[in-house]
């Protein structure tokens, strides 16, 4: 075997340049377009940070009004695409619902093969405008529940939780999902990106290229995450079962997630600004009952022992999926809320591929058997090549 260096994972290697996001270094924190991504959460509703992803500046006023004004006309469902969710059983998992709607909707696009960059971004505006319609019938109809039509008089974050839940949002609600959403929204060659960058190199078309990258945020090392921590606060139960648990975890070598990155080594930039969110539904909440605060109580129990014994920081998940559990979504759905926010990266990063494409193809080193052949087998050398490269060599 050729004596190679293998970068599992890709770990290290830089592919491509992009000027939709990065990681500053320097401050650790995350920029999207160069703004750092805790005052975007600060500051602007999320359909003005989709505005910034595609087109790499904030929109004025009038842009950003234009910009609402077409989102609110896309998000009604089609029929085909309520057909289509309506026939999926109610016990497949709801990123298997999301990526047959996503795919459902481009098979029905009569634009689906113009990829074009002005055409590309109608698609990715369709994609953000519907998918919270999508993800919010998916939750109701699994609990038998009739689905909601979306409103053209509230914004993104109120419409996605007036369909989901059948009330307008409280505002502290509404800006803990908004701050959710943007910090989602990005983060520059993850897997899912990366992926979607691929099938675009391919020259596929921007539906075929979320559909994959819906495939690859399903998986619980990526997108799944935040769904596997409510799994573990289920599983540990209340702050007093923390110490126990972990040392069994640690001991069977589990894996903990909800913590760590392949990014950030001293702590998720996005973390404080999420869990400065979560605080404010906690306090929100606790006037309902003592959940809320036992939440809060496990969730900084096992954070505080995690960090003494490892010296590995919580990430986004961390903070999202108990944000998300409070609100009222279920546990399932926090994955499809990751895909309605990075749908916005994705496309994103799928018209920059396209802009300047090279097909993504890399080399692997083999490390199987050697060459061998079947016993009996006669070589014809009209067809076989190993027969004429011997022929040549005579």
């Amino acid at each position: 075997m050729t004596d190679v260096e293998i970068k599992k994972g890709l770990a290290g290697v830089t592919v491509d340049y992009t000027a939709v996001s990065k990681v500053n270094p320097d401050t650790n924190s995350l920029l999207y377009r160069g703004y750092p991504v805790q005052e975007l959460a600060a500051t602007q509703p999320f359909e003005a940070v989709a505005y910034l992803l595609w087109h790499g500046e904030l929109p004025d006023a009038a842009q950003l009004a234009e910009f609402e004004a077409s989102e609110r006309a896309q998000r009604a469902l089609d029929e085909n695409v309520k057909i289509t969710i309506d026939l999926l059983p109610l016990d497949a998992h709801p990123m298997d619902v999301v990526r047959t709607a996503v795919s459902v909707i481009g098979a029905s696009d009569p634009e689906a093969y113009d990829s074009s960059r002005e055409s590309d971004l109608r698609k990715s505006a369709r994609l953000f405008a519907k998918l919270p319609a999508i993800v919010a019938y998916d939750q109701r109809r699994r609990r038998g529940q009739e689905l909601i039509d979306p409103r053209d008089d509230l914004d993104y974050s109120s419409n996605f939780l007036y369909m989901t839940f059948g009330d307008l949002p409280d505002e502290v609600v509404r800006r803990a999902f908004n701050v959710s959403m943007i910090l989602y929204a990005e983060h520059s060659f993850n897997a899912s990106t990366f992926t979607a960058r691929v099938i675009t190199s391919t020259m596929s078309d921007l539906y075929s290229a979320v559909v994959g990258a819906i495939g690859a945020l399903k998986g619980p090392l990526h997108g799944g995450a935040n769904e596997a921590v409510m799994h573990i606060f289920d599983d540990i139960g209340s702050a007093d079962n923390v110490g126990p648990w972990l040392d069994a975890a640690l001991a069977e070598k589990r894996k903990i997630m909800g913590f760590g990155h392949r990014v950030y080594k001293k702590g998720d930039s996005r973390v404080p600004t999420m869990k400065a969110a979560l605080d404010t539904l906690v306090e929100h909440y606790s006037a309902d009952g003592p959940d809320a605060g036992d939440l809060a109580a496990l969730y900084d129990a096992l954070e505080a022992e995690f960090v003494s014994r490892k010296g590995i920081y919580p990430n986004l998940d961390y903070p999202s999926g108990p944000a998300y559990h409070l609100m009222g979504f279920d546990t399932l759905t926090f994955t499809p809320l990751f895909v309605a926010a990075r749908v916005t990266g994705w496309t994103a990063h799928i018209i920059e591929q396209a802009a300047s494409n090279a097909l993504i193809r890399p080399l692997s080193a083999y490390n199987g058997p050697e060459e061998r052949h079947i016993a009996g087998y006669v070589a014809d050398p009209a067809v076989d090549t190993t027969a004429r490269a011997e022929e040549a060599a005579d």
